[in-house]
């Protein structure tokens, strides 16, 4: 088999985080690349820092996937004469392509809140804020019986009775359809001004929204007859089972502290290491998670029902009116170490998802830590501001 093209790959990775799903201010997909170049070796990393794309060409990658963009905010230039312009050219003179997944690879499944909550042991896991689900409308039209795999045929190419891993799915009924043509009428079966009854079938099959034009036009090009009876009714809207965030349960209950050493274990290690806010010996079991800055999801997860909310880059302000409120208490990791399990993830299932295409992928997890923190210095705790002594430096 030939390599994947850039192209087979974009394809795959977008098969799995939709960019249709990032939020409005976001900017992810192909940043640098021809979709014509071949793919054999892809590096993943949280962020696009000129030390990630160094380690990627010195590994030999044709592709680099970060979660971070390099651009969220637009560019004129890529010039060199600037620390995000080096990347650039670096990439394009070592024949590396970048792609970013961010907040499309954060709300789904298998994404970056999964891969935090499936790391911690969570179980019957939910989004804290759940993506809209797909608009759906039910069809039902009526049809002779002799026509009615043909129209669901045709139904069902335009987009409809599509239920998860099912296709062409649909309610038929048999009954009775009655009508008299009027002058003008050229009708299939029957002739003008007499009743004619016909063996009909009632068919059923929901559809997407977004379908619905290709569904009834579908309908009336299949349809035998000229005027085909249908009802279509808009179903309620539901959440979809991806979204921000994950809230879920521990499989037994658990100290905030030795919860706080959980995540400490589990997470890669960074010089500013984890945070703890709230009576470290107050029992928790149901956990928010959030990869990333997620301080804006305080107020939904307190009533979710959350006891502790791990997410990143807390302040100082929020975190400490939130805490005088009660629960949840509060555990607060870098913000490139909660996002970082998902690299993993998402290199294993661009791994199986090629070669389930026949061909073989070579791949590789940045280990780099791309917090902008490189030291923490230990202190020694006083009730006495500004008696605090240096007890040296921890990595």
């Amino acid at each position: 088999m030939p390599p994947l093209t850039l192209a087979d790959v974009v394809d795959l990775l977008e098969g799995r985080y939709p960019p249709g799903t990032a939020e409005e201010w976001d900017a992810v997909g192909l940043v640098t690349g021809d979709p014509a170049d071949a793919v054999e070796k892809v590096m993943l990393a949280v962020d696009p820092t000129l030390e990630v794309v160094s380690d990627a060409l010195e590994w030999g990658a044709d592709l680099l996937v970060t979660h971070h963009p390099l651009y969220l905010r637009g560019t004129s230039t890529v010039a060199a004469t600037s620390p995000k312009g080096q990347v650039v050219q670096s990439l394009i003179r070592g024949g590396c392509a970048l792609y970013t997944a961010h907040t499309n690879a954060d709300a789904a499944a298998d994404g970056v809140a999964h891969a935090l909550a499936d790391l911690l042991g969570l179980v019957g896991t939910r989004p804290i804020e759940p993506l809209p689900g797909t608009a759906l409308d039910t069809l039902a039209t009526f049809v002779p019986r002799e026509h009615t795999q043909r129209l669901l045929d045709a139904l069902a190419a335009a987009g409809a009775g599509r239920l998860g891993d099912y296709e062409r799915a649909a309610f038929l009924s048999p009954g009775t359809g009655t009508f008299r043509p009027l002058p003008g009428a050229r009708p299939a079966v029957g002739a003008v001004g007499v009743v004619e009854d016909v063996a009909e079938d009632r068919i059923e099959v929901v559809l997407p929204r977004a379908r619905r034009t290709a569904v009834l036009d579908a309908l009336r090009g299949a349809h035998p007859y000229e005027e085909p009876a249908f009802t279509l009714v808009a179903q309620a809207a539901q959440d979809a089972a991806t979204g921000t965030g994950r809230i879920g349960l521990l499989p037994a209950p658990m100290t905030l502290r030795a919860f706080g050493e959980r995540v400490a274990a589990a997470l890669p290690a960074t010089p500013q290491g984890i945070r703890i806010g709230g009576d470290l010996d107050a029992e928790v079991r149901t956990v928010a998670v959030c990869g990333g800055a997620g301080d804006s999801l305080l107020g939904q997860v307190r009533r979710l029902g959350a006891d502790v909310y791990l997410t990143a880059d807390l302040r100082h302000h929020p975190a400490s009116e939130h805490l005088a409120g009660g629960r949840p208490y509060l555990v607060d990791a870098t913000h490139w170490a909660s996002e970082w399990p998902w690299l993993p993830r998402a290199a294993e299932v661009l791994r199986s998802d090629a070669r389930a295409r026949g061909v073989r992928l070579d791949l590789r997890v940045s280990s780099r830590v791309t917090d902008p923190w490189s030291l923490h210095l230990g202190q020694q705790h006083s009730s006495e501001p500004g008696s605090t002594q240096n007890e040296g430096a921890r990595p």
